[in-house]
C-alpha cells in the first residue's frame, strides 16, 4: 500500500491499532453481557410465548436503529415482530398495538423523555415490558416487567462517547432473546426457509436434491458382472464422473468413479479381464432424494476424503434413481 504523505505507514499502524482496540472492546463487553443473562432471559422468553400476538420493539436514536436489526431478526426466526418510534406512537401509531402485545424497550441511558411518556400508554394496552437498557438503575428500570442488563464499561471509541459497545450489546442481546424463543418453538431449518423463499439463504434450506440431480438415461448403470469395458463405455457416453452398479432389482450394491478407474489402470497391466464389481466401491455415501440440497452438499464436503458424486437411493427399498454431482450443486448457486 502507497501512502502520499511522509509518515503514512505509521498514521496506518496507528488507525490499525484503534480499530482492533474497537473491535476487542465490543467483543469483551459482549462476552460480559453473556455472563450476566439470568432468570430474567427466560422470564421474558415466558412473557412473548405466553402471547398469541406480535412483539412491538422501540427505541429512539442509535436504540432504535438496534430495535430495526432485532426486528428482522425476530421476524426471520418465528417470532412477529414491528417496530415503533416513540414519538410517532404518541401521535396515532399506538393503533398497532393489539391488547397484551408485548413490547421491547431498547434504551443506553434508560432515562429517554420520549420512552418515559410513552410507558403509561403501553400500560393502558396491557402491554408486558421487556427492557434492554445500559442502566439497569435509571428511570425506566422499574417500570419494565423484566430488565436485561446491556450496561457496558465503557464505548469503543477514544472519547468513549459514540454508542458503539453499547450499541452491540443491546443487540447481541437481541439476538440471544430471538434464539432462545427459536429454541423454546423448536423452530426448524425448514420453517426459517419458508421465511426467506427469495434469498440464498431459502434457497439453500428449501431446494430438494430430486430438483437438481441425474435421472434415468442421463445416467451410467453397470452390472457386477459388466466388463470394466463395458463400464468405461458407459462412463464415456455419459460423463457424470461415476457409474452406478446395481443389481437385477435395481437396488445399489456400488459406485465406480473416475477415479476408480485410474486405480485400476494403475493396479492392473491387463484390465480386459476386470469386472465393475473388482473395482467398484461397496456401500458408498449415498442420499435420498427428498433430501435437502445442503444437507448433500455437507455430505460432500464434510468427509475426510471430498466427494464429488453421490448416488440418489429410494427412501425405502434401496432402489437407485440416479446421480448427484457436487458441480451440479455448486452450478445451482447453493453456497
Amino acid at each position: 500500500m502507497k501512502f502520499q504523505s511522509e509518515g503514512g505507514s505509521e498514521r496506518f499502524a496507528g488507525w490499525l491499532r484503534a480499530a482492533r482496540r474497537a473491535m476487542e472492546i465490543e467483543a469483551v463487553a459482549i462476552s460480559r453481557a453473556a455472563e450476566r443473562l439470568n432468570e430474567s432471559l427466560a422470564r421474558a422468553v415466558d412473557l412473548i410465548l405466553a402471547h398469541d400476538g406480535k412483539v412491538v420493539v422501540t427505541g429512539v436514536g442509535k436504540s432504535g436503529h438496534v430495535g430495526r436489526k432485532i426486528v428482522a431478526t425476530l421476524r426471520s426466526t418465528g417470532t412477529p415482530a414491528v417496530f415503533l418510534h416513540p414519538v410517532e406512537a404518541t401521535h396515532g401509531d399506538l393503533g398497532i398495538y393489539a391488547p397484551g402485545d408485548p413490547t421491547v424497550v431498547i434504551s443506553k441511558s434508560g432515562s429517554s423523555a420520549e420512552l418515559l411518556r410513552l410507558i403509561p400508554a403501553l400500560r393502558d394496552l396491557e402491554s408486558k415490558l421487556i427492557g434492554i437498557l445500559g442502566n439497569p438503575s435509571a428511570p425506566l428500570a422499574p417500570l419494565m416487567d423484566v430488565v436485561l442488563d446491556a450496561s457496558v464499561e465503557r464505548e469503543a471509541d477514544p472519547n468513549n462517547l459514540a454508542p458503539t459497545a453499547s450499541a452491540m450489546v443491546a443487540l447481541s442481546i437481541g439476538d440471544a432473546l430471538a434464539v432462545s424463543l427459536m429454541e423454546a418453538r423448536e423452530f426448524t431449518p425448514e420453517q426459517f426457509g419458508r421465511y426467506h423463499p427469495g434469498g440464498q439463504l431459502g434457497r439453500n434450506l428449501r431446494c430438494k436434491v430430486s430438483e437438481v440431480m441425474h435421472y434415468g438415461d442421463e445416467v451410467a448403470w453397470a452390472h457386477e458382472e459388466d466388463s470394466l469395458k463395458q463400464v468405461v463405455i458407459a462412463m464415456t457416453a455419459r460423463p457424470l464422473g461415476a457409474a452406478c452398479v446395481v443389481d437385477g432389482e435395481g437396488r445399489l450394491i456400488g459406485l465406480i468413479t473416475d477415479g476408480d478407474l485410474r486405480r485400476a489402470l494403475q493396479a492392473h497391466d491387463d484390465i480386459r479381464p476386470l469386472k465393475a464389481g473388482d473395482v467398484m466401491t461397496r456401500s458408498p455415501a449415498t442420499i435420498g432424494m427428498d433430501a435437502r440440497l445442503v444437507d448433500a452438499l455437507r455430505l460432500m464436503e464434510d468427509r475426510p476424503s471430498q466427494i464429488s458424486v453421490l448416488p440418489v437411493i429410494e427412501s425405502q427399498g434401496g432402489r437407485c434413481l440416479g446421480l448427484l454431482r457436487i458441480h451440479d450443486i455448486y452450478r445451482y448457486g447453493l453456497s
